[in-house]
């Protein structure tokens, strides 16, 4: 059976970057898996494996665009340090929540650190950022209507 929309697709993965440093990776866990043509996935993977089929393996860059988009420099803020709850010291590259004013959740990065001011990033860690993935395809089959209603595979 080939990749298609609403399959359940089962992979092994390994993610680097351009200077060929693994950022994430499958190995010695379970295989990602998601139902495709759900967008649970960045869509320059998704594109790149339909139509394969089980056992099939593949190199797949993705550019920006296909990813986590370009970087936005527009999307980093400077707050003043007291803003921050607790006395953990807040380092570069730290990872904070803030809450937003409809009530959900933000992840952001601290990207500098001066006396009484820190600068946040909104964007996603690897936007901006070419995506290089070696894939191999464990299992592929039909999504249950169970696994469609609940926008989720069993396993």
């Amino acid at each position: 059976m080939q990749v298609a929309e609403n399959t359940v697709v089962s992979l092994n993965y390994t993610l680097k970057d351009d200077n060929g440093t693994v950022l994430d990776s499958s190995e010695n866990r379970e295989p990602l898996t998601f139902i495709a043509g759900k967008g649970m996935i960045i869509p320059g993977l998704e594109q790149a494996i339909m139509g394969k089929e089980k056992g099939e393996e593949l190199s797949v860059t993705v550019n920006p665009e296909d990813a986590y988009g370009e970087y936005n420099e527009s999307m980093t803020i400077d707050v003043n340090k007291d803003q921050f709850q607790g006395d953990a010291e807040i380092t570069e590259g730290m990872q904070v929540q803030a809450h937003n004013k409809d009530g959900s959740t933000q992840v952001l990065t601290v990207k500098d650190v001066q006396d009484e001011q820190v600068t946040l990033d909104a964007n996603h860690p690897l936007a901006g950022q070419t995506l290089y993935f070696d894939v191999s395809i464990e299992d592929v089959r039909e999504a249950t209507d169970e696994e469609l209603e609940n926008n989720q595979p069993s396993s």
